[in-house]
């Protein structure tokens, strides 16, 4: 078995003070940090009805947050229009940092930014918890080993039906919901497993799948296709209306010397190793919801108490933010490829 379990530095952990409360919150970070012993000292919302029932010390301002001397590590999980600000105001009390994904609706603002943390002497990190699904850690962690050689293909399909959007006003108000949004994942982690190449042009589409509810407002279809210099590539596609009884998001990497296989979501993990005429399947512990993000937050942890950048440090994703972006732009451009700089 790979040890791929979140892992907490040994000794009292520091204080952690959420900004943002909406359901992600109540389901995965509280979930989370309670299971994996983490302290939240308090949360706070603008709204004070986003922090009803959440069984949390509740601040009555930021500032009073910010004043607090239990809390090393502000949990920013807004939504990005006003994450940047937010992050700031934190680096300025000296608080390490954990911003949701994406880190901002803008490059040049997220390199601000990460200068400005890194400047400051205060650690931030991005909430990319989907490194720490259990079949993409373990895939990450082959891959960091040369499991299957030198990767050049990565494919992603989304098979699953989006019609859970229509439950989620806020979800279906998000422009480029799918390429945007929830995507970004997918892009991340795909560049993880393509770390150290250099991506040249991203192309994306969006479309209504046949079928899509006349009511939903944001496109369900989508793809993403990142190119690389030396030929590797990475896809995502999104198929948008599936109607399986047994959804899932497979994956593939590709590498010169062998190939990883597995799916994560709705009970479909797995993950499995295929070189030299032989496959392995590996164990699995845990779920992307929770265990994810315990992970992200517990690499920003360990990364502090050892002196490090953490692996999901805001400098290593803007990469990542910057091939969202691409694809965003493409997508508006009807697929045309965008070039990166």
């Amino acid at each position: 078995m790979i040890d791929h379990r979140p892992s907490f530095p040994d000794g009292p952990l520091p204080g952690i003070g959420i900004v943002g409360c909406g359901q992600i919150v109540r389901n995965a970070h509280l979930p989370a940090y309670a299971q994996y012993g983490c302290e939240v000292v308090g949360v706070y919302d603008v709204r004070p009805e986003a922090t009803s029932g959440l069984g949390q010390h509740v601040f009555s301002s930021l500032d009073e947050l910010l004043d607090d001397p239990r809390i090393e590590i502000v949990d920013i999980a807004t939504h990005p229009d006003i994450r940047v600000e937010l992050i700031r105001r934190a680096i300025t009390s000296g608080k390490h940092v954990l911003a949701q994904k994406p880190l901002a609706d803008d490059l040049t603002a997220a390199r601000a930014v990460v200068e400005e943390a890194e400047r400051a002497g205060v650690t931030l990190a991005v909430n990319q918890n989907a490194r720490w699904a259990p079949p993409w850690r373990i895939a990450t962690l082959l891959v960091e080993q040369g499991a299957i050689g030198d990767v050049h293909s990565v494919t992603h399909l989304l098979d699953r039906d989006f019609a859970f959007v229509l439950e989620f006003p806020h979800f279906d108000a998000i422009e480029h919901l799918i390429v945007y949004d929830h995507c970004v994942h997918w892009v991340d982690i795909s560049r993880c497993w393509l770390d150290g190449m250099a991506p040249e042009s991203v192309r994306a589409l969006e479309y209504r799948s046949p079928g899509q509810p006349p009511e939903s407002k944001q496109p369900w279809g989508a793809w993403i296709d990142i190119h690389y210099a030396d030929g590797s590539s990475a896809t995502v596609r999104s198929v948008g209306g599936s109607r399986t009884a047994r959804p899932g998001c497979p994956f593939w990497i590709h590498g010169t010397e062998g190939t990883i296989r597995g799916s994560l979501l709705f009970d479909s993990d797995f993950v499995e190793l295929e070189r030299d005429g032989a496959t392995e399947r590996f164990d699995l512990v845990g779920a992307w919801y929770v265990d994810g993000f315990a992970g992200a937050m517990a690499e920003l942890m360990s990364a502090v108490a050892e002196g490090r950048e953490p692996y999901n440090s805001g400098r290593h994703n803007l990469l990542s933010l910057e091939l969202t972006l691409a694809a965003v732009r493409s997508a508006e451009d009807d697929g045309r490829p965008v070039r990166l700089t």
